[in-house]
């Protein structure tokens, strides 16, 4: 063979004449004549094998010349032969490159073969690649046509065919055909060619699903083996970078692939290479380009998840992006510092550099949790979470990250709220300290812990410092005695060795055992040295020597003199070098040594002890902060943020946090929350906290399910009971299995069986009503047990239990249950009611602060299940009446009947018990209340059940001919019957007014015995001066006034005289929460009174200043009140010292705000009141209020109206405070071009007001309001205003309007009138037209234009007129004998109309 196959840069280059000895096509078939070549090529192929390839690659080429005209069936012929060319040279190179006689045309043939058959299926399968792309997005527009169906099969087909082209080439690279190259350096050309294919493939949208992952796993094998063995790391990185650039979805992808090349394949440097291309692109290049920094995000992001070892030594490269303008870098640059953090960075086992590292990326993400932008604040909390979740977070960092944290709380972003959420409930759930504990708990031993710190360093600081004596200078004190005692001791006499004897008989024998080696016996010479025994040591030492001659420490003793033996002893106790400090490291310590590090070991405990106490505080006070701040975001409006919340709350209470229970029923009210999402957060929190127990058997998990429930009930509010109701209600209704056995175990409970609290006794009743909402017969078939437990002999002993019982009996009323039958009651004679009426007599008598809350559901009750149930009532109120009597006669005085009460008579009241008259007074006012509730619900309904019966009985007995002539006239009939229906609705309620009005205190009655008694007690606070008795003698005089209008109107002044002066808070607010019912059934009755409930809003006792701002917010905003000027009031509450009523008056004005134009209508008069002299206001706080008011206005034609209201205001404005307070509203308007326009044309109005600073500077901020961005013909108007306002603050009126000034005013009035000319004002219902000639007039050249005389001010005074200026406030004086008559609004807004037309 004597040419060579070149791989061309570009197909079309193969045909042109080519070098010396380069292979050119020489016969390019056409596409008729290829059906027979390809089969001449399969032939050869089967005959000769793959190096048939030499003689049919034109054919191949034809193939790929003629590619779009051949069809589809050619080309997949072609491809399946080009595969199996490749396979079969992957067959039979190994043996050829194995030979060792491989000779240079073998050599050359398969070289040659191998670059053609990889050229072509290469170029084959790039071109088939582009054909199913176009395909499938022929198929995605045309989905139900045949040809996206014929597409669809097409591809799936060529999907299998490319995953076999990605087998073939993989099996051949794998080969080392670089044998088949000289010198075995394979040419670029070759290598690119395959690459570029596995590129292309890239290309495809589809490649990061799931059905793709076998195509997507060949072509990274495929690259990965052109990176090892073929020299493609710089090629590959570069081009990673470029695809990633213009292919989002590849990020996934090269993310895998760069993990395969440099694990699998070893190839580690390809993630420097990428990581520092990427790092190399600028920070105005990111922020320009979109796509594709979110590519490099994602790719980095997910590049670190699975090789973050190798991220650490190229992360300087990225961490320069943290200061670039890219945030998008700057989340994926934190997200890689959280994974290194996470998987590498962690645990007690780093050395210094990995600490120092660590702790620089803490930092970084610290600084970043204050990122500009709140999508990177978002993602830094997100890391921090998985930190923490993953327990990576060292322990130092805890607290200033939870610090952190809960400030992030307070972020503007929602999601970085949410994040912070996310974070804080993972520090609860991985915290290493005891959560338990609240922070009132821990200062106690903190302290006290503290306290012994203290003693303890003073103890040491106090005692004496004990001189450190070093060996050598312990050697020199002690040298003369020992060279004394070893002469002696190398003197053998018979004293001496008397001495020895005596030594040895008085000796340990732990002391005289052989040591085992020779430093066990220098430590024990040492010691017996520094215990002062010599003569111990010096012999120690001989025999030392004498069993350890080779000794370096005992060497100099070969030769035995004192001076020799004190060497040896020198140098054992001094040492030398590292020997010395080993053997003193060694050498046992001193007694004062081992006492002194006793002292300091405890002292350091002591220290670790109060720096954990110290730390746990921290932490806890971080929780309770946080705990407070999320309790608040239960309530927000953003969905997400309060499932998070609910989510926390969880959390936090799975980890029995201390004041976790707080959160938890503070969310138990959402359960009403119109949001689906949110209701089902809720209730699967509770489901998961509370009805969801664990335990070993059914009845352990029943009593742990009680007992859980019963600690949440255990001192809450009846409304939290409510809300718990609809929770447990669906628990009763779910059908589990545990059902029956908690209803026992509530059983055993409630009757005593099992030993429990009170507490638990009364939440087992409560929660057996629960029950008893789904399945009547729980409570229904026990009423005998509820009875004689709770309502028996022990009754007075427990009037809570008592009043849970009952509650627990509601549960089986029609009013709970709301049937559509006959109304289900139980006779008189039932021991239920024989049970209550006597436990509500005998409780009337005492003094129990409990009973009054049982006998308002005992009289509810009986009206709801009792037959008769005023004659019960009846019965009742004659025995109370009769016991206060009998206990009048037991104290001295002559028995008196029921009738002598009510004469009201002052010898009556003055002996009786106070407490047991204010207690039958409630019960008189309870009577009274629920019978009027049973006569308009029960009797009511009652009476229209049975109308409708009677009806449908009729219509049954007309049988089908009446049918047949109701059908004829069926629209007249349908009127009939409704002017029918509606009429006997009509008469049915005319007969319960006039029972109320008639009958219900009518002398025969015993409810009219006790309102003179009760009227006595409210007219004469002096003389009934006992609180309860005033309180209650109020709330039932309020009760029996909602009888009938005449009793509401006859006692409505002694309503009012109370509100006005009781000096008992308690009494003001049930005056206020009675008087707005009393609004609601008597409006007409109530209205001329508005005032005086308004006043209450500035009472000086907080709770009545909150009970009133929430009566009247739900009066108002129900339409029963008229929204006046009085809304001032509310207005003042919104800076009042107590977060709660400021919070309740901003709901008030946002739900107001709902309303159309209800605040653009009130503010003229509410800053008219406001700034009223004689309030006092501080500007302040008018500041702090209007700016609240004012951002309820965003229309532009309100703003135009208000602009032009306020500005007439100067007029009548009398003081240099109202000036400013009018100033101050205008600053405060979102200002717009028209609201610009009425202000200028109201000049006149403010223009002498101009030199007061309070007015000049708000008006000279409109101007820089208005500035900016505005178009230069408006801002030169803009402009122009400011001068004449800075002209006139600066010189006066006067002088600005002087003659010299004359023809620069003139320049200004002529372009203010062109502009007024060019945007005329559309003429409105009030005569604006001539307001405007007039002003027009006035911006002539006249001199004296701007001057506003006070004359003239006051001749216009009359013409612009506001509801506050004419309305006088009514003043309630309580000494009149007759109720004030005030016109209504109707009438007052009639007046004004024809003042001003």
């Amino acid at each position: 063979m004597s040419w060579d196959f070149i791989v061309p840069v570009c197909v079309g280059d193969l045909v042109k004449t080519g070098g010396i000895n380069q292979y050119v096509v020489q016969d390019v078939a056409s596409p008729k004549q290829l059906p027979s070549q390809l089969s001449k090529f399969k032939s050869t192929l089967r005959s000769h094998g793959p190096l048939c390839i030499l003689e049919h690659f034109d054919t191949g080429y034809s193939v790929l010349q003629h590619f779009n005209a051949l069809e589809l069936g050619v080309k997949e012929d072609t491809l399946e032969l080009l595969v199996q060319v490749v396979n079969g040279l992957a067959v039979s190179l190994p043996t050829l490159l194995s030979s060792v006689s491989l000779s240079a045309t073998e050599r050359k043939e398969n070289l040659n073969a191998v670059k053609m058959s990889v050229f072509l299926l290469c170029k084959l399968t790039e071109n088939l690649e582009s054909v199913s792309y176009r395909q499938d997005i022929v198929t995605a527009s045309g989905k139900g046509s045949k040809k996206g169906k014929c597409g669809a099969e097409g591809l799936l087909q060529w999907d299998s065919e490319r995953e076999k082209v990605l087998q073939a080439l993989i099996q051949l690279l794998q080969l080392d055909i670089r044998l088949l190259w000289s010198l075995s350096l394979v040419e670029e050309e070759f290598i690119s060619c395959v690459t570029c294919c596995c590129y292309k493939l890239l290309e495809n949208p589809t490649i990061g699903h799931v059905k793709s992952k076998p195509t997507r796993d060949g072509i990274i094998h495929l690259l990965g083996l052109s990176i090892k063995k073929y020299n493609h790391l710089l090629g590959a990185s570069v081009k990673v970078i470029q695809l990633l650039q213009h292919f989002e979805q590849l990020s996934s992808v090269f993310a895998q692939a760069v993990f395969v090349w440099s694990t699998e394949y070893g190839v580690r440097s390809i993630v420097g290479e990428v990581i520092r291309e990427i790092g190399q692109r600028s920070s105005e290049e990111l922020a320009r380009e979109g796509s594709g920094v979110r590519s490099f995000s994602s790719f980095l992001s997910e590049l670190s998840a699975l090789v973050p070892e190798l991220m650490i030594p190229n992360i300087s490269v990225l961490i320069t992006h943290l200061e670039g303008e890219s945030h998008t870098m700057r989340v994926a640059v934190c997200e890689v510092l959280g994974e290194i953090l996470v998987r590498v960075l962690c645990g007690d086992s780093l050395d210094e550099s990995g600490k120092a590292d660590r702790d620089r990326f803490f930092d970084i993400l610290q600084e970043h949790l204050h990122d500009t932008h709140s999508h990177v604040r978002a993602r830094v909390l997100q890391v921090y979470t998985r930190i923490v979740n993953s327990k990576a977070l060292p322990l130092c960092k805890y607290s200033e990250v939870m610090e952190l944290a809960v400030g992030r709380l307070m972020d503007k972003s929602i999601n970085a709220v949410k994040s912070a959420i996310q974070l804080l409930a993972a520090f609860i759930a991985h915290n290493p300290y005891s959560c338990k504990l609240s922070s009132a708990d821990l200062k106690a031993p903190l302290e006290k812990e503290t306290t012994k710190l203290k003693e303890m360093r003073e103890k040491l600081a106090g005692e004496a410092p004990v001189a450190v004596i070093k060996a050598s200078e312990l050697w020199a004190a002690m040298e003369p005695e020992l060279l004394e005692t070893a002469r002696t001791a190398l003197e053998p006499t018979s004293e001496t060795e008397r001495e020895e004897q005596e030594d040895e008989e008085d000796g340990d024998p732990e002391e005289e055992k052989p040591a085992e080696d020779d430093r066990a016996a220098a430590l024990r010479i040492a010691q017996f040295l520094r215990v002062n025994k010599y003569r111990k040591a010096v012999q120690l030492c001989i025999r030392a020597h004498s069993s350890f001659p080779e000794s370096e420490m005992f060497a100099s003793l070969s030769t035995l003199t004192p001076d020799n033996l004190m060497d040896a002893m020198a140098f054992i106790f001094k040492g030398s070098g590292e020997d010395s400090s080993e053997l003193s490291q060694n050498l046992p310590p001193t007694p004062v040594e081992e006492e002194k590090e006793g002292e300091d070991g405890e002292l350091k405990k002591q220290e670790m002890l109060v720096q954990y106490l110290r730390d746990t505080e921290t932490f806890a006070l971080q929780v309770e902060r946080a705990i407070s701040v999320i309790n608040n975001m239960l309530y927000w409006k953003i969905t997400s943020v309060v499932q998070e919340a609910v989510q926390f709350c969880v959390t936090v209470c799975e980890f029995s946090v201390a004041n976790s229970i707080s959160g938890v029923r503070k969310m138990l009210p959402l359960v009403w929350s119109t949001d689906a999402a949110i209701k089902d957060a809720v209730v699967q929190a509770y489901r998961r906290l509370y009805l969801n127990p664990q335990g070993d058997t059914i009845r352990m998990k029943a009593q742990t399910l009680i007992d859980s429930l019963s600690e949440l009930m255990v001192d809450a509010s009846l409304g939290t009971i409510q809300c718990l109701e609809e929770i447990v209600q669906e628990f009763f209704g779910s059908g589990s299995n545990l059902q029956s056995t908690v209803i026992q175990v509530l059983w055993e409970r409630f009757t005593g069986k099992r030993e429990t609290s009170v507490l638990h006794k009364r939440a087992a009743v409560l929660l057996l009503g629960m029950a008893a909402r789904e399945e009547r017969e729980v409570v229904l078939s026990n009423l005998d047990t509820l009875c004689s437990v709770a309502l028996g002999e022990k009754v007075t002993e427990d009037f809570l239990l008592a009043r849970d019982t009952v509650l627990t009996i509601c549960s089986i009323t029609d009013h709970v249950r709301q049937t559509k039958g006959a109304p289900f009651r139980l006779p008189q004679e039932h021991q239920l009611f024989s049970s209550l009426t006597q436990a509500v007599a005998e409780g009337v008598v005492m003094e129990d602060p409990y009973w009054q809350s049982f006998m308002e559901q005992a009289v509810r009750l009986i009206y709801f299940l009792a037959e008769s149930p005023d004659q019960l009532c009846s019965r009742l109120l004659q025995r109370c009446a009769r016991l206060l009597l009998d206990q009048i006669a037991e104290g001295g005085e002559v028995n008196k009947d029921v009738g002598q009460l009510q004469d009201g008579s002052l010898e009556a009241s003055e002996q009786v018990n106070c407490v047991c008259l204010a207690q039958l007074l409630a019960l008189c006012g309870c009577v009274a209340f629920w019978q009027v509730s049973h006569l308009e619900r029960s009797v009511s309904a009652e009476l229209r059940r049975r109308r409708g019966e009677t009806e449908e009985r009729e219509e049954k007995e007309k049988g089908p001919a009446s049918k047949a002539k109701q059908v004829v006239g069926e629209s007249a009939m349908e009127e009939e019957l409704g002017l029918i229906g509606a009429s006997a609705e009509d008469t049915e309620a005319e007969l319960i007014r006039k029972i109320c009005e008639t009958e219900l205190l009518a002398e025969e009655n015993l409810l009219s015995a006790f309102l003179p008694l009760l009227v006595k007690v409210c007219s004469s606070p002096g003389h009934y001066s006992h609180p309860q008795l005033t309180t209650a003698a109020c709330l039932a005089l309020s009760q029996y006034m909602m009888i009938s209008p005449s009793v509401c109107e006859e006692n409505v002044r002694l309503m009012f005289t109370v509100l006005e002066r009781s000096t008992l808070p308690v009494v003001r607010a049930n005056a206020i929460i009675a008087l707005g019912d009393l609004t609601v059934r008597f409006p007409n009755i109530l209205e001329p009174w508005t005032q005086n409930l308004y006043a209450r809003l500035s009472d000086e006792v907080p709770s009545v200043r909150q009970t009133a701002v929430t009566v009247l917010t739900q009066l108002v905003l129900k339409d029963v009140l008229k929204v006046k000027g009085q809304v001032s009031e509310v207005a003042v509450l919104l800076i009042d010292p107590e977060v709660h009523i400021s919070s309740l008056a901003l709901n008030f004005f946002n739900e107001l705000s709902s309303k159309d134009n209800a605040i653009y209508n009130l503010l003229p008069d509410i800053i008219s009141r406001l700034s009223d002299p004689e309030r006092g206001m501080s500007s302040e706080d008018f500041n702090t209020i209007m700016k609240q008011l004012f951002s309820y206005i965003t229309k532009e034609r309100q703003t135009e109206s208000l602009v032009e209201k306020l500005c007439q205001r100067f007029r009548t404005a009398t003081t240099e405070r109202q000036w400013c307070d009018l100033a101050i509203s205008l600053s405060l308007l979102s200002m717009c071009e028209r609201g610009f326009k009425r202000l200028q044309e109201s000049w006149e109005c403010y223009s002498d007001k101009l030199t007061e600073p309070g007015v000049y500077q708000p008006l000279l901020s409109i101007t820089g309001k208005l500035r900016r961005g505005a178009k230069p013909q408006f801002k030169a108007q803009v402009d122009d205003f400011e001068k004449r306002l800075t002209a006139v603050h600066t010189r006066g009126l006067e002088n600005v309007e002087s003659p010299e000034m004359d023809e620069e005013n003139q320049k200004a009035e002529g372009s203010t009138k062109r502009m007024v000319a060019c945007t005329p004002r559309p003429t409105r219902g009030r005569q604006k037209s001539k307001r405007g000639q007039s002003k027009s007039s006035i911006s002539g050249c006249d001199d004296d234009a701007f001057v506003t005389p006070r004359q003239s001010r006051k001749s216009r005074k009359p013409a612009v007129t506001f509801s506050s200026d004419e309305e006088e406030d009514e003043d309630a004086v309580m000494a009149e004998s007759e109720t004030p008559k005030v016109l209504t609004p109707i009438s007052r807004s009639s007046r004004r109309t024809r003042l001003r037309n």
